[in-house]
């Protein structure tokens, strides 16, 4: 298959596991064979490998080459594997080179740690990633990655690689302009959060990339569904009752985006541990009330 043959295919919901770690903070690579072994059970479109609920940004190469390597193997050939990168061009290409050897489908490449890159700088950042590999290569449009439906033409003629584009802006207004200006140059995915399903249907994604895949599958499966089928009265009573109180409790400190999902996992019976910097773990009283939600979620478990 072509690159954009292979996104073609993936619609539904990207699994996007959290990296386990000990203590101490060192990789804990049987829990998460042990935690992708449970989620590839269910039928995702694919599974992404440390990425940024991964903690892609707080590993070593060889780390990451390890990660993805565990997530192939314990994957089995159920779906594939989309294995992140980043950082710089020279480390970022050398990253995609790592996970290509260590079995990967696809690379996910998320934003240089330079925040101030000019247009012909930024274009030659994953244009040289793109290079590194004959694998398909998904864009990570977040933080200060932005761009107009312009300049996402030109990545597409400049990155023949190019393949699809992952949204973690969040505005909907610009995302249906570049969607509607690119055609089906690319494969369109959500990659905000599970929060933003409705907007993301609504604008016309295919798939999306969600973090409660780590802890009620069948629920990010169902909200996937519902948006699909554009039944947005089922969608929003998901919404109302299960993604908003999860969110909400995400938001209250900066950096818990992963914690609380790897609490929420830890309390309902899974092993993640704790977060490394530049991300802080939950705090007790918010534990407490995350440990209240999963209560809620245990319907879906």
């Amino acid at each position: 298959m072509t690159p954009r043959q292979f996104t073609a295919t993936l619609t539904g919901v990207f699994g996007f596991p959290v990296t386990p770690f000990h203590r101490d903070l060192s990789l804990n690579l049987d829990a998460l064979a042990a935690n992708v072994d449970a989620m590839a059970a269910y039928p995702f479109c694919a599974m992404v490998a440390a990425g940024g609920t991964g903690e892609v940004y707080s590993m070593t190469p060889e780390e990451i080459e390890q990660v993805v390597a565990e997530t192939v193997k314990a994957v089995n050939g159920r779906m594939p594997v989309v294995a992140g990168t980043g950082y710089n061009a020279v480390m970022g290409a050398d990253i995609a080179r790592r996970v290509a050897r260590a079995g990967a489908d696809c690379i996910l490449i998320l934003p240089p740690y330079y925040s101030h890159a000019p247009e012909e700088g930024l274009f030659q950042y994953y244009e040289t990633i793109g290079k590194a590999t004959d694998l398909p290569l998904m864009i990570y449009s977040r933080d200060w990655a932005v761009f107009s439906p312009q300049q996402v033409s030109r990545l597409c003629d400049r990155v023949p690689t190019l393949a699809a584009w992952k949204d973690g802006q969040g505005n909907g207004r610009t995302y249906q302009r570049i969607m509607n200006y690119n055609g089906d140059r690319l494969a369109w995915l959500g990659g905000l959060g599970d929060d933003c399903i409705p907007t993301y249907f609504a604008a016309g994604v295919q798939a999306y990339t969600s973090s409660i895949s780590n802890i009620a599958p069948k629920l990010s499966l169902e909200l996937a569904d519902a948006g699909m089928k554009r039944d947005f009265a089922r969608l929003d009573g998901l919404m109302e009752r299960f993604v908003h109180p999860l969110y909400a409790l995400r938001e209250r400190q900066k950096g818990y985006e992963v914690s609380v999902m790897k609490d929420a996992m830890e309390i309902l019976g899974m092993t993640a541990g704790p977060v490394r910097p530049p991300l802080m773990n939950t705090k007790p009283a918010d534990v407490a009330d995350l440990r209240e939600l999963m209560g809620v979620y245990r319907e879906w478990i």
